[in-house]
């Protein structure tokens, strides 16, 4: 080998081994991934689902019913986009950033965690609002998802504290904060009355969806980068208690909405990496992974999947869409007997008659 191929060799070792990233990778032991078996057995019930195209853009990321029924989603635009009852399509606002979460309160406002802007607020009266951009002295950097509880208290998380969504998008933000695992994230808590905002939950693992339970005594989040589902205790009896309800999911838990019927569903927008468990405890490799290009760093696959959970964790029913007829499934909004299922990336939102 002559001394230029020499030269090109010791410098692309010096790239692998030192070059900065902007992750600092630490150590976890994943769960060995058991894949789709027991309550995860692979069908085709999502497959047949209708699509609905969105117009002008992609990516309805949260769906939420209004009062009268109608559903809304946000827009990769930055547009809040209402379906109207004759299938023709509304905007009623545009946040200006990437709205994700979606929750109408009991006034039919809207509240909308907006991953570029933070904590927001609409209604048709008074126009849209930026409310919430920092708590505990630290910037909301990537505000994911957003309920609301019966004594009017705004839950939401904001995913990463380390990597915010605006600049580079809400997907390559998840990438880094996933492959760094450093428990970057929080659950958040908006009281209108007071203006004020306190931390339910530090360091959690990119905090993304949030609900509160039926009875109002948990908050649930998805802790996307361990593949779990925790609920927060919020009552008088199990105020900050903290349990894992859900362990060791077949895929990357996303948004979680409450159904009718005292249940919830999650979307699992991708099945889990085998190379991002294996390199889990290998903090220093998953640094020289993230050195390569990105199209051979791990990736979100094409697989659509959504479950229904109880407040205990109990999974009670999984649709599938194995081939990816709907895919990147963040979560579904049910309402008269109609599920209307959200998508990272789809062009379209998704309806199954129940």
């Amino acid at each position: 080998m002559n001394r230029g191929a020499l030269a090109l060799v010791a410098a692309a070792i010096a790239y692998m081994l030192w070059w900065p990233v902007p992750i600092e990778p630490q150590p976890w032991n994943a769960p060995r991934d058991l894949g789709y078996v027991g309550a995860y057995q692979p069908n085709s019930k999502l497959a047949a689902a209708e699509q609905v195209a969105v117009p002008t853009s992609e990516g309805p990321e949260d769906i939420a019913i209004d009062p009268q029924g109608r559903p809304v989603f946000g827009l990769k635009s930055g547009d809040i986009v209402r379906q109207e009852a004759d299938g023709s399509f509304t905007t009623l606002t545009t946040t200006g950033g990437r709205p994700l979460g979606l929750e109408f309160d009991d006034n039919g406002d809207l509240w909308i965690a907006d991953a570029y802007l933070g904590l927001m607020h609409w209604s048709a009266a008074s126009g849209l609002q930026l409310l919430v951009t920092e708590v505990d002295g630290t910037t909301v950097r990537y505000a994911d998802d957003v309920d609301i509880a019966a004594d009017g208290t705004v839950y939401f998380t904001d995913a990463s504290t380390r990597f915010p969504a605006d600049g580079i998008g809400t997907y390559e933000a998840s990438l880094l904060d996933i492959m760094e695992h450093r428990g970057n994230g929080r659950v958040l808590a908006y009281v209108p009355s007071t203006g004020q905002t306190y931390t339910l939950l530090g360091g959690v693992h990119f905090a993304n969806g949030v609900a509160v339970s039926h009875d109002q005594q948990w908050v649930l989040v998805a802790e996307t980068g361990s593949y779990r589902i925790l609920r927060i205790g919020i009552g008088a009896a199990n105020n900050g208690e903290i349990e894992t309800i859900v362990h060791n999911l077949p895929g990357f838990p996303d948004n979680v909405n409450d159904a009718p019927d005292g249940r919830f569903w999650v979307g699992l927008v991708s099945p889990r990496s085998g190379a991002l468990d294996t390199l889990s405890n290998y903090p220093f490799v998953r640094k020289m992974v993230q050195r390569l290009p990105s199209f051979m760093r791990p990736q979100a696959k094409p697989y659509g999947h959504l479950i229904a959970i109880d407040i205990e964790g109990n999974v009670i029913e999984s649709l599938q869409a194995p081939n990816g007829e709907f895919a990147f499934v963040t979560g579904a909004a049910e309402f008269e007997h109609q599920l209307y299922i959200s998508s990272l990336h789809e062009t379209a939102f998704a309806v199954l008659k129940r």
